[in-house]
């Protein structure tokens, strides 16, 4: 793809419109996640990573908050990472890993970042990986850094409420997608696969995934605080939260 092509505008936006569909408070979740940063950057040059980032939605709205941020993007998939790169072009460093191995950070060209930011993503991480995967950045942060995480964690104390969200959403979604007001995730994937430039990065990805990342795995938002505390950090809550969604923050 060619960088700030029209053809790779209209892939992200693409992107972002089915991502929105299945999260509707999607960019108050960014906007959050960048406030936090915010409060805790010392006024230096902002390294950042946008880990397991995509199609580089985090990265593009961090560089529009912060103009001069140094930016690296992780990711596994060879599809996103091609729409990434050509839609951030030399905006950010792109790095291919993946973070269910502990070696993942040796790619990266920064051993230490002032910010790690993750939204939608981490669910596909088994418990113990994720668990060790906290540690792996703290360890990466600057002593004052912050690790902010968004992604579905449910309120331990509102279980009969949040399923009744989780029900009214799908509602929603399911009619938005049978009156084509959205594309969902499986449709999004099979226009890519059917596009002569993504076909054969999808085929890549199936290989990668040949069954899907794995079961999603989503716990309360009181697991993840546990899993932060024990990892290190020094200060550990809630920064956001949207019906079954939420936001937590590590500071090292």
């Amino acid at each position: 793809m060619t960088p700030y092509s029209l053809e790779t505008v209209a892939w992200q936006e693409s992107w972002d419109r089915q991502q929105e569909a299945y999260l509707p408070d999607r960019e108050h979740r960014f906007t959050a996640m960048l406030d936090a940063v915010d409060a805790v950057h010392d006024g230096g040059p902002l390294r950042l990573l946008d880990l397991a980032g995509g199609t580089g939605s985090i990265a593009a709205r961090a560089l529009r908050r912060f103009p001069d941020a140094e930016v690296t993007l992780v990711d596994l998939d060879p599809a996103l990472l091609a729409l990434a790169s050509a839609s951030l072009g030399d905006r950010a460093t792109i790095v291919t890993a993946d973070l269910n191995e502990p070696d993942w950070r040796a790619a990266l060209p920064h051993r230490e970042v002032d910010a790690v930011l993750t939204a939608t993503a981490l669910h596909w991480l088994a418990p113990d990986r994720l668990t060790a995967l906290y540690a792996e950045l703290r360890d990466l942060l600057r002593p004052g850094g912050i690790l902010v995480n968004a992604d579905h964690m449910p309120d331990d104390a509102l279980p009969g409420l949040t399923k009744r969200l989780l029900d009214r959403a799908h509602d929603r979604r399911t009619a938005r997608y049978a009156a084509g007001a959205a594309l969902s995730w499986s449709q999004w994937w099979d226009r890519a696969a059917a596009d002569p430039t993504l076909a054969p990065l999808v085929a890549q990805r199936h290989q990668i995934y040949p069954t899907g990342h794995s079961p999603e795995w989503n716990p309360p938002v009181s697991w993840h605080v546990s899993a932060l505390t024990a990892a290190g950090f020094t200060e550990v809550g809630t920064v956001w939260r949207g019906g079954a969604d939420a936001a937590v923050a590590g500071i090292r």
